[in-house]
């Protein structure tokens, strides 16, 4: 069965700093016809940086959507034509002060594919060096080292609910056979 649908108009509701969103008509498998409204985001990177010790750097950041401060892996949205490995690095070292020696995909994911067409670039940092952080003037964030167990447990817990956090966290687990 060809589960594709096809866009029939497209119209531009609202265009904003980060994102625009779209108000499409879109022909279904069936011959009927639906709305679809789609959230159109360049895209993010995000790092988990794992250290030498087995501890794990995050950052706690409010974050306005939920009115709520999360736990995080340093993360942010791509700069237009970035390479994801680029704005990696450049995040980790903005939120953190850390650059990496060594970095490994942990491939990508689609954040909420419902509405919204952002993908995650995720990624391993290892052999990690400190420097000093260099936030954006808007971002407000409060470092927290944790051991990758008692992470992978408050992930598996559902204490940690940032799905790029989630995501990276279990990957990492199986790749790293831990």
């Amino acid at each position: 069965m060809d589960l594709t649908e096809k866009t029939l108009e497209s119209t531009v509701a609202y265009e904003g700093v980060i994102v625009t969103v779209q108000r499409d008509r879109a022909e279904l498998p069936n011959g009927k016809t639906a709305v679809r409204e789609v959230v159109r985001h360049p895209g993010g990177v995000a790092v988990l940086p794992l250290c030498s010790d087995g501890t794990v750097l995050l950052v706690r950041q409010y974050r306005y959507p939920f009115g709520e401060v999360l736990t995080e892996i340093p993360a942010g949205k791509l700069d237009k034509g970035e390479e994801p490995l680029h704005a990696a690095v450049r995040e980790l070292r903005e939120e953190t002060g850390l650059t990496a020696g060594k970095l490994t995909s942990l491939g990508s994911v689609y954040a909420s594919p419902g509405f919204c067409d952002e993908e995650l670039h995720l990624y391993l940092a290892q052999d990690l060096h400190q420097g000093e952080a260099q936030p954006d003037e808007d971002e407000f964030l409060a470092p927290v080292r944790l051991p990758f167990q008692e992470l992978a447990e408050q992930v598996l817990a559902g204490e940690v609910k940032d799905a790029k956090t989630v995501a990276a966290v279990l990957k990492a687990k199986l790749l790293l056979n831990w």
